[in-house]
């Protein structure tokens, strides 16, 4: 079942969307050489915990962390550990917050130091995905719109479009109806009304869009071992057009 937000249920969910964004920046503040991505977990959940809030990914299905971090071929749903990062390596980080009863969910991909042009482009690339597929948010939309934004830039520009997970409707719950293919037709699926809210999350790989599940039963990897990008926000679909609640 579809939930609709209300005006006042949107801004619950921009409270904590906004918490999301600021947790992600002061985990990006923080990246470097040397850190280990057990260390920006602890500091992410101790952020947010601070807020009168919770890590919406702790505990959830098992889930043993707060964020999810993955790290180059890790396409989403890593577990942060000891592993130390390494200059020119890329980290997708996911937070979710639980605040007031509601959740916000935001994701970004980001280089560790300095990258090579290759994967420069693939962030650029892999953000403006991002970027064309919540201007697809609008009332009178189909679901398939989003998708076919997405694929159609990703597709151009020589990569691919994970096809095993998609975007998700998202409030109470951290995963709601409708499920939000980053692939696929225009004009197709569900039309969008506003008072919708969902995460548009797209994962844009080097190679192929294959993916595998490492043995800890929650990574994500590409099938191909090349490097993969996340970018997601949390966006209502509104008389006004696309409002994104995690800035």
């Amino acid at each position: 079942m579809i939930i609709y937000k209300s005006p006042s249920e949107i801004e619950k969910i921009k409270a904590a969307g906004a918490l999301a964004a600021r947790t992600l920046k002061l985990i990006f503040e923080n990246i470097k050489p040397g850190i280990t991505t057990a260390e920006l977990n602890d500091l992410a959940e101790d952020f947010i915990r601070s807020q009168d809030a919770l890590p919406s990914f702790k505990g959830y299905n098992g889930f043993p962390a707060s964020i999810c971090v993955s790290v180059d071929e890790e396409v989403v749903h890593g577990i942060p550990g000891r592993r130390k990062l390494r200059q020119g390596q890329i980290i997708g980080v996911d937070v979710g917050v639980l605040k007031d009863g509601y959740h916000g969910d935001s994701a970004w991909t980001v280089g560790v130091g300095d990258v090579d042009d290759e994967t420069q482009r693939q962030l650029a690339v892999g953000e403006e995905c991002l970027r064309r597929g919540i201007e697809q948010a609008r009332i009178g939309k189909k679901i398939g719109d989003i998708g076919y934004a997405i694929q159609s830039y990703a597709e151009r520009n020589g990569y691919s479009v994970v096809r095993d997970l998609v975007g998700h409707g998202i409030g109470q719950s951290l995963h709601e109806e409708p499920q939000v293919p980053h692939y696929g037709s225009a004009n197709t699926g569900l039309e969008l009304k506003s008072g919708l809210v969902i995460a548009i999350e797209p994962m844009i790989n080097a190679g192929e869009y294959e993916v595998r599940i490492k043995s800890d039963n929650w990574t994500v990897v590409t099938a191909d071992s090349r490097r993969s990008v996340h970018f997601e926000h949390t966006v209502a679909v509104t008389e006004n057009g696309p409002m994104i609640l995690t800035t």
